[in-house]
């Protein structure tokens, strides 16, 4: 399990919303508490806290809150784009709004689908594309105003044969530092 962790928080890392950090925030990891009775909070020794919500669960992050409101996979192609062999494509539907005191830029690859337990490429980012799958798909860059939500579909490839999955976010600063980790369990259904 250890290792799936490192590997999750490594390719989030690497790929996370560098231009979302905000490196004037002091101790914004415990400025920003979930209300929701159905998310389950732990704390690490270093103070950051991981947040485990569920599909309707709000997640307070320090730039914005998210909600997986459902999720679905398929084994067919999708708006023309067809999974890899032995792959799947899996829907998730979020709302994204932010919550900070100014615009932010966000990112489809803000988040990330894991599955499994213990396998170290057991995660996928959203699918790329030079156009769009489906309408309501989030684009690759996009920018919410202060107090601008928005409401769209995240698309990725996982192996076939899954149907429970979990997306993630993780709060990385423009220095560097890490804050909180978010993650949302779902059982997907099959479309």
């Amino acid at each position: 399990m250890k290792k799936f962790f490192a590997a999750v928080l490594t390719g989030i890392m690497l790929l996370s919303i560098a231009g979302c950090g905000k490196t004037g925030i002091e101790n914004a990891g415990d400025s920003w508490v979930s209300d929701d009775e159905d998310v389950d909070v732990y704390e690490y020794d270093d103070g950051t806290k991981l947040y485990e919500g569920k599909i309707g669960s709000k997640m307070k992050t320090a730039w914005f809150d998210f909600t997986v409101n459902s999720a679905y996979y398929t084994e067919d192609a999708i708006g023309g784009y067809t999974p890899s062999e032995g792959n799947i494509l899996v829907v998730v539907n979020v709302t994204v709004k932010n919550t900070f005191q100014e615009s932010i830029p966000m990112f489809d690859t803000d988040f990330q689908l894991q599955w499994g337990d213990d396998a170290d490429d057991a995660y996928a980012f959203p699918v790329a594309t030079s156009e769009k799958i489906l309408d309501d798909q989030l684009p690759e860059e996009y920018e919410l105003k202060v107090k601008e939500s928005t409401t769209g579909v995240l698309i990725f490839e996982a192996p076939e044969g899954n149907e429970d999955f979990s997306l993630s976010f993780l709060e990385y600063y423009e220095d560097n530092s890490e804050g909180n980790l978010f993650f949302v369990y779902f059982t997907a259904d099959e479309k």
